[in-house]
């Protein structure tokens, strides 16, 4: 059973009136009034004690220090927008209880009332029969980590006195700083504080962690990964930090930031928990902390040990400011439970505090099951060891990321010890195993495929199955002989032209079954074709006959059905090496590239694929892609390789969703390939084909649309890769309810990198640029042999002469090996300071309700949404607000019938029209009443005689308690609850009265 408390003590007002909260104090209360803060600040800590614990002595002397440090049995009250501690109408008391299995989560997780208190939580629980654990949760609003040392030692100290004989008397109050003094020192170093954050902005609210998913800010469920330094690397951090000139502290965070730059945060920055007591204030339990944001300029090439340096130089500049609150500064950053995405904290204890006759021993680090934006780094330094405690959004965060960022700093100190003059970018955080897997483990994808090209491969099926349907379009069909045969006869004209390998032939033929003809025909002469598509701009197809050299072009009156001549003569097969078709790029930006992708390439991908859907001859292939978009190779060829079918669609088509459909059900297709754009298109239309295999690709596939089309199908299979490494590189099949997309695992013969600027791995979780080698790699393009050496630089991990492909898109690995797709690089923008990935919003587009397609672009520097549906504006700002920070959710939503396409099916976002203009402030928009009030409250709050209306609030000297000031008196002069977050998106008296108007309105 649970020992019920003594009496509650009531407080004595008189003794320990109300008194205005300190500034960090208020700081704390105003991000508990901004949201809903969870148990983020609650800290909690252990204390066991085993032997014969005298339990009413130690009652005795917990009470006895919690008189002593008056703060502990506050309450905060509001007084007109300004905390105030006033004494807790119920004093804390000692519980004692046995111990409960949930009892240290769900203490440590228990929620604080500020306003009532109590704000101090101590359990002891019997654990045995002379083994007792002391069990303190308490709100950081009257506490911080050096208080636990505080109030176990005088805990220690007046539990002696407490069991020795006599009365010990009580202990005298612990005196408390008048809050004028506080404000003065902080006046003193005012000035200095602005210029500093004038020098040194914050910096970005974002940052790039081992797992990392998407934004996290603010409060969310947390979870933990901890570690202890090892005992040699420990005993190592004294001498390297002398070595190289800097202070333990100064060391950790500088191999912190360094580490956050080897992740590809190019300009690190952390919070850190700076202590703020002043020698008086030594021995004092409260807040003495000031948490502020410190960035760091790290370079590649710098050496660690005079980065180090650099960091401490920086620090020393910090710790100058570090009593004046970001927010006096004038620094404009948006409050919150962290100033930053990652914060740390560091704290050296002594060893725990002696009860006689007792074993005592502390667990200094307890999880209060909360994180605080991406990421939260808290070190005790003890003499028995270094310990960290990560705490995660495990929602935002995996585990396996969580736990990696530990292995990866003490990778990085474990090599300073011995070589701290390394450069930054030369920081081994992978070691030989991790290494091996990413680039060999994760790559071994070797395949031994026979030396057949496509020709020769169709060849074999016409000579097994002569009389099987090979083609189909309209009514009309080609078997294996007659398209084998067809092509042979188009071949023998070609050579005697004398077009052979080396030679390329432009094709612009319709989409019928001669068109495989065409193709066929090419390859046959052991030349390699050149695909137009007669939609193209003419402009653009003239650029590519004269860019390719072409010798020649064959339209639709070259390829006629023959007469009967004859059997065909028999040619000589291409080579693995020669040419197959050389493909031209969309050219969104520049000229169009031509690519040139050899046999054994095709090949390779065909048989890979093959292997990877189980393709068989019994199948019937849907072909619906423009001749000019590269992936029409494999819809194409992939079934002739392998006895199949494939049905031809005609043009008009291929625009048609319910065309499509039909022609699918017509002929009982297994396959379709297309992008999440023209599968949305079928999808549109009804597509109703029990049983189809579906192959999407081209596109980022949105885990929404992925999961809208999965049903409709009986496989779904995601595709990736350039034009540059032949159609397909990597390929994931997606389950039946999917929660993730990935574009998987590489193909056969195909190896892929996610290497950093310098072509060196990145760890698991990490993004980076992605690289892709093997046998699929295009010979080049057409001459332009310096793009051929920027995009496809040596191979440092393939053999010997080996080349790799520079894709320009960004991705990472998951802890499973599959690949994660994280868009392009160009499709990361900078916005106001914001790093932005465009795919994100994208994807939060995609699953609001009432949206089918989505997209976003940046138009005259806003951030505008694209949608189509019947979503309306302020439901998606709505959800998109609930879902992403502020700099994230587009200013505008625009409302279109569809998403503009390039040829290949591609969203072309060059095409996404200009958002409507945004509508001018009317004049007589009624704003006048609230604009003179608040102007008047603002003049009170600021004690100013006079203000401009567009002012801004933090250039005036506002902060945290300013609004909470002016808020409180526009509550009770308009009866109006302007939320605080409104003071950082309209800081001026002109914004705020516009608040006002706006919420009087909808009232």
């Amino acid at each position: 059973m649970t020992e019920a408390p003594a009496t509650p003590r009531t407080p004595d007002h008189t003794s320990h009136p109300a008194r205005p909260a300190s500034a960090a104090q208020s700081g704390i209360w105003f991000n508990e009034s901004l949201a809903d803060c969870g148990t983020v600040h609650n800290i909690a800590f252990t204390l066991r004690l085993d032997g014969d614990l005298d339990v009413e002595a130690l009652r005795r002397a917990c009470a006895a220090v919690l008189a002593a440090h008056r703060q502990l049995g506050c309450a905060i009250e509001d007084r007109a927008g300004v905390p105030h501690l006033v004494p807790a109408p119920v004093q804390p008391e000692l519980v004692v209880e046995p111990e409960r299995p949930d009892a240290l989560r769900a203490s440590t997780t228990a929620p604080f009332d500020l306003a009532r208190g109590p704000l101090f939580r101590p359990v002891l629980q019997v654990i045995g029969a002379r083994a007792h654990r002391l069990l303190i949760t308490v709100h950081h609003i009257v506490f911080d980590g050096l208080s636990m040392e505080t109030f176990l030692t005088d805990l220690a100290a007046r539990y002696e006195a407490e069991t020795a004989q006599g009365d010990p008397g009580p202990l005298p109050p612990v005196p408390e700083e008048a809050a004028d003094a506080e404000e003065a020192r902080i006046a003193a170093k005012l000035p200095a504080a602005r210029r500093y954050w004038a020098e040194h902005p914050p910096g970005d609210d974002d940052v790039v962690l081992p797992g990392l998913e998407g934004a996290a800010h603010g409060v969310a469920d947390g979870a933990t990964a901890e570690f202890r330094f090892p005992a040699g690397l420990h005993a190592r951090l004294g001498p390297l930090a002398e070595r190289i000139g800097v202070s333990r502290y100064e060391l950790l965070i500088a191999a912190f930031h360094a580490l956050l730059f080897r992740y590809g945060n190019p300009t690190p920055v952390t919070a850190l928990d700076l202590g703020t007591r002043t020698p008086d204030q030594r021995g004092h339990i409260g807040v003495h902390v000031n948490e502020l944001p410190f960035a760091s300029a790290p370079e590649a090439d710098a050496p660690f040990d005079e980065y180090a340096r650099a960091v401490r130089a920086g620090l020393r500049e910090l710790y100058q400011v570090r009593d004046v609150p970001l927010g006096r500064a004038g620094a404009r950053v948006r409050p919150g439970v962290a100033l930053a995405p990652v914060t740390l904290s560091y704290r050296r204890m002594g060893p725990a505090p002696r009860f006689p006759g007792l074993d005592a021993s502390v667990e200094w680090q307890i999880s209060n099951h909360t994180a605080r934006n991406a990421l939260r780094v808290e070190l005790t330094d003890t003499a028995d060891g270094l310990d960290a405690m990560l705490q995660y959004p495990p929602d935002a965060m995996t585990r396996e990321g969580a736990e990696s960022i530990g292995r990866h700093w003490l990778s990085v100190l474990g090599h300073l010890t011995a070589a701290p003059a390394t450069p930054l970018a030369e920081l081994p955080l992978l070691d030989r195993d991790a290494r091996a897997t990413l680039l060999t483990g994760w790559n071994d994808t070797a395949r031994r495929y026979p030396a057949r090209t496509v020709p020769e491969l169709i060849a074999e099926h016409a000579a097994r199955t002569p009389d099987a349907v090979a083609v189909v379009h309209a009514d009309r069909r080609l078997t294996y002989a007659e398209l084998d045969a067809d092509a042979a006869r188009l071949a023998a004209r070609l050579r005697a032209r004398g077009i052979g390998p080396g030679a390329l032939v432009a094709v612009r033929a319709s989409r019928t079954e001669r068109l495989l003809v065409a193709l066929l025909g090419v390859l046959k002469a052991g030349a390699a074709y050149v695909p137009l598509d007669a939609e193209y701009p003419s402009e653009r197809l003239t650029y590519v006959l004269e860019d390719s050299g072409a010798v020649l072009e064959l339209t639709d009156t070259d390829l006629a059905p023959p007469a009967a001549d004859g059997p065909p003569a028999d040619l000589a097969p291409p080579a693995p090496g020669d040419l197959a078709y050389v493909i031209y790029t969309s050219g969104s930006t520049g000229r169009p590239k031509g690519v040139r992708i050899e046999h054994r390439a095709l090949t390779n991908l065909l048989r890979s694929v093959q292997e990877l859907l189980g393709a068989r001859s019994d199948a019937t292939w849907l072909a619906l892609t423009s001749v000019s978009f590269d992936i029409s190779g494999l819809e194409l060829f992939l079934p002739l390789v392998t006895g199949a079918t494939v049905v031809v669609a005609s043009e008009s088509q291929t625009r048609d969703g319910a065309e499509l459909s039909a022609l699918a059900a017509r002929h009982g297709v297994t396959h379709v390939q297309a992008t999440p754009t023209g599968w949305a298109m079928l999808l549109d239309s009804g597509f109703d084909v029990p049983g189809v295999t579906a192959l999407v690709g081209g596109e980022a596939l949105p885990l929404a649309f992925a999961r809208r089309l999965r049903p409709a199908v009986a496989r779904l299979v995601n595709v990736y890769g350039p034009t540059e490494t032949t159609i397909w590189s990597t390929a994931q099949e997606i389950g039946p309810d999917p929660d993730r997309v990935t574009i998987g695992r590489p193909l056969a013969n195909t190896r892929v990198y996610v290497l950093d600027e310098r072509l060196s791995p990145v760890p698991v979780g990490v993004p980076g640029d992605l690289y892709i080698a093997g046998a699929g790699l295009a010979r080049g393009y057409v001459g332009r042999p310096d793009l051929d050496a920027e995009r496809f630089p040596p191979d440092p991990y393939g053999r010997p002469g080996a080349r790799m492909y520079r894709t320009g898109d960004r991705a990472r690995y998951r802890p499973d090996g599959r690949l994660e797709f994280l868009g392009r690089s160009d499709d990361q923008i900078k916005l106001r300071g914001y790093r932005i990935e465009l795919g994100e919003i994208e994807s939060r587009l995609l699953a609001a309700d009432g949206v089918d397609r989505a997209a976003v672009a940046v138009r005259d520097g806003r951030l505008v949404g694209y949608h189509v549906g019947a979503a309306d504006a302020g439901g998606l700002r709505r959800e998109l607000a609930a879902a992403l920070p502020a700099y994230m959710v587009p200013e505008v939503f625009v409302a279109l019938d569809a998403l503009p396409t390039t040829p290949n099916g591609k969203l072309d976002r060059a095409a996404l029209p200009e958002p409507p203009e945004a509508a001018a402030p009317s004049a007589s928009d009624g704003s006048a009443s609230p604009l003179e009030a608040v102007r008047e409250i603002w003049c009170e709050v600021l004690r100013l005689p006079t203000l401009g209306d567009t002012e801004d609030l933090f250039d005036l000297g506002g902060h945290s308690i300013t609004m909470t000031q002016i808020s409180t008196r526009i509550l009770e002069r308009l009866d109006v609850d302007v939320p605080l977050s409104a003071y950082f998106d309209e800081p001026t008296v002109r914004g705020i009265a516009a608040v006002v108007a706006d919420l009087q309105e909808a009232q």
